[in-house]
């Protein structure tokens, strides 16, 4: 954990707490308990790390407030962001299931709350019930869909059709919306185009200069969402 981040014990028990993820609605007081068992939350700043890829996958992570960013840290130092998330995201991947490793690492876009839940219990409670277990794989499943389109986007398209693909996501599977205040840095939108800094740059001056986008610091407002489409069409 990162010497600056904070263990903090402020819910006694998963049953009465009133920050916890929907998914666990469907859990009986006594499975809530299993699933406090060593349970912990953290606070992280904005750009401290909180799971580092390679390590021990020991705990699911559930997002409680702030944004966490996924990224892959890949070939020659370069990094591949998969996915922005929100409260209330599941957060621990693949690793938990096969080989107990952490295949991505998440950091705090900005000053988060994490509650940690060992592995093991969670396990246990998937095992026992049902519905709980659905919507795990549900959730699996959707994360698994958005990274085949994010493949196909990254392998199969041009600059322009990256860029276009990020910025919808921004628009329609983050902030839900047209004009939204950037929380990521240009490297970031880079990092998830697959593309340099200063082509990342170059494109959104484009956009902007075409009138597909207006940006001025991080305000960024989506201005002809059809010519966006039509760029992540063509790729």
């Amino acid at each position: 954990m990162n010497s600056s981040a904070k263990k903090i014990y402020e819910c006694t028990n998963c049953k009465d707490c009133l920050h916890k993820a929907p998914y666990f609605d469907s859990l009986s007081d006594s499975e809530l308990e299993i699933l406090n068992r060593d349970r912990y939350s953290v606070r992280y700043r904005q750009g401290e790390m909180i799971l580092k890829q390679g390590t021990t996958a020991t705990h699911v992570l559930s997002l409680i407030s702030g944004v966490v960013k996924l990224y892959i840290e890949g070939v020659g130092d370069r990094n591949l962001v998969l996915s922005l998330l929100s409260p209330w995201s599941l957060i621990g991947g693949p690793g938990v299931y096969t080989d107990r490793k952490i295949h991505y690492s998440a950091a705090a876009v900005s000053d988060v709350k994490v509650c940690f839940i060992d592995t093991n219990y969670f396990k246990q409670v998937t095992d026992t019930n049902a519905r709980f277990a659905n919507q795990i794989i549900v959730h699996t499943a959707e994360r698994a869909i958005d990274m085949y389109h994010k493949l196909i986007s990254l392998t199969q398209k041009q600059m322009h059709g990256r860029m276009a693909d990020g910025l919808l996501y921004l628009a329609n599977g983050f902030y839900k919306s047209s004009s939204f205040c950037l929380q990521i840095t240009r490297q970031d939108i880079a990092d998830m185009t697959a593309m340099s800094k200063d082509s990342a740059i170059r494109i959104l001056k484009e956009f902007e200069r075409d009138g597909i986008i207006s940006l001025n610091g991080r305000e960024l407002s989506i201005l002809d969402m059809d010519h966006l489409h039509e760029l992540s069409h063509k790729g």
